[in-house]
Parts: C-alpha cells; structure tokens; sequence
C-alpha cells in the first residue's frame, strides 16, 4: 500500500493573516522606498541643471537663486572666522567642512563651504585651515543649504565663547550667526572644485543615489513575494 497522500490547500487562520500583514508592510515599504527614490532623482536633476553658465548675484541674496544653481559672489574672506562642520566624510574618512564668511559689499555675510578636510586623529588637535586673505576675490560655486541631521542628537551648535575655528556639527544658519555676533544669510556657497583657496571638493546632492532607493523598494517587494510562496506551500495539508 502506498504511503503517498493527497494534499489539499487549506492554511490556517493566522498564517493568512500573518501572511496578508507583513505582505501589506513590506509591498508599503517598497512604495516608500520607489517615492524616496523619485524625490532624489528630482534632486539630482536640479542639480546637474545647476552647473549651467555661474549666475552674478550682485547685490541679490543667495537665497533668491534656485537651490543647487551656480552663483558668482564678490566679497571678502573673514579668515579669522571660521567654522568646521563635524561629522563630514568623504571616500568613507572622517572629517570636517571648512566654513569661512564671505563679507559682501553691500553689507551682507555669506558663508562659504571651501570644502572638506580629514580628521587629524585627534579632538584635542584642529586642522590647519589658516589661509591669507586677499582683499576683494569673486567666489563661485552652488548655493545650497547647511546639511541637516537626522537625529537631534547628532547636532552640536558652536559654542560662544573660546576661540576660533569653531567646531559645530548640523547647526542652524541662526546658530552660526550667533556665535559669529553677525547676521549670515540664509544659504551658503559650495566653493566649485577650479576655485582656489579651498580643499577636497566633490559636491552631488546629500543622501543616496536615486537608484539605490529603487533597489531597496524591489527588494521588499521581492520579500512579499517569498512571503506569498512560503503561504501558498505551508498551506498545503495532507488529507
């Protein structure tokens, strides 16, 4: 007598539910993942739109120019006055941004990002960011805004008191214009990677790459799918 059974399609209850609830979360996930996807892809064509022909902004604020668009600023480096930004990487380093105030001649205060520098191994020893200044210089390179953190924690504003450069880590433009005891304008400069007096430059717009979120949304989409099979196969009961 043959030992083989039939099998019919008859899964339990809760495995069904089980199976519908996490398909539901995982096929949710992978939409919010292909939206993220889509937003940094929007990011990044405003951003290579942005490297067209340097706009003179003149007596304009930075911030009346689209975000990423390449400006041209005539001002004066404050090289007494800077500020590194902490928690800064680049090819997978630690390390920190150097943010130096451009005075404008009409009065305004932008900042300028003249790039990253490595960590000296040490918090006890800054880099050398000194530089010579050279009286009146015209800077180009992107506005953008300061780099926000994605957990309160990761924020130290610059202390105001001490002296300087001064360490900050994801301040605010009022956090910085504070410790500087003057008004900064809204967004700062990218210092293009030809311009002088600046350090690793390798500007792209922040978090990953467009299609990396798409394969992270494929990726739970293709776990719904396991998760169906994995139903449809412990669903199957002898009779």
């Amino acid at each position: 007598m043959s030992n083989s059974r039939r099998r019919r399609f008859s899964p339990s209850w809760p495995l069904t539910v089980g199976a519908v609830l996490l398909c539901a979360v995982f096929i949710r996930l992978g939409f919010w993942q292909w939206g993220r996807g889509d937003a940094r892809q929007a990011q990044w064509t405003e951003f290579s739109r942005g490297a067209d022909e340097a706009v003179a902004l003149d007596a304009r604020g930075i911030d009346t120019v689209p975000r990423f668009q390449r400006v041209t600023v005539v001002g004066q480096f404050d090289a007494e006055h800077q500020f590194l930004l902490d928690n800064r990487s680049h090819d997978g380093r630690p390390g920190y941004e150097v943010l130096t105030p451009l005075d404008r001649p009409d009065g305004r205060i932008a900042l300028v990002d003249r790039g990253w520098v490595p960590f000296t191994g040490s918090r006890a020893k800054l880099p050398n960011v000194a530089f010579m200044s050279h009286g009146s210089v015209m800077v180009t390179g992107r506005a953008d805004d300061l780099p926000v953190a994605g957990l309160a924690l990761g924020r130290a504003a610059p202390t105001l008191e001490g002296g300087w450069p001064k360490v900050t880590s994801y301040p605010t433009m009022n956090e910085l214009s504070a410790a500087l005891a003057r008004p900064l304008e809204p967004r700062m400069v990218l210092l293009d990677a030809n311009e002088p007096d600046g350090y690793v430059r390798d500007w792209h717009p922040p978090g990953m790459q467009p299609i990396r979120h798409w394969a992270y949304a494929v990726q739970w989409w293709a776990f719904a799918v396991v998760i169906l099979i994995f139903w449809a196969v412990v669903g199957r009961t002898k009779v």
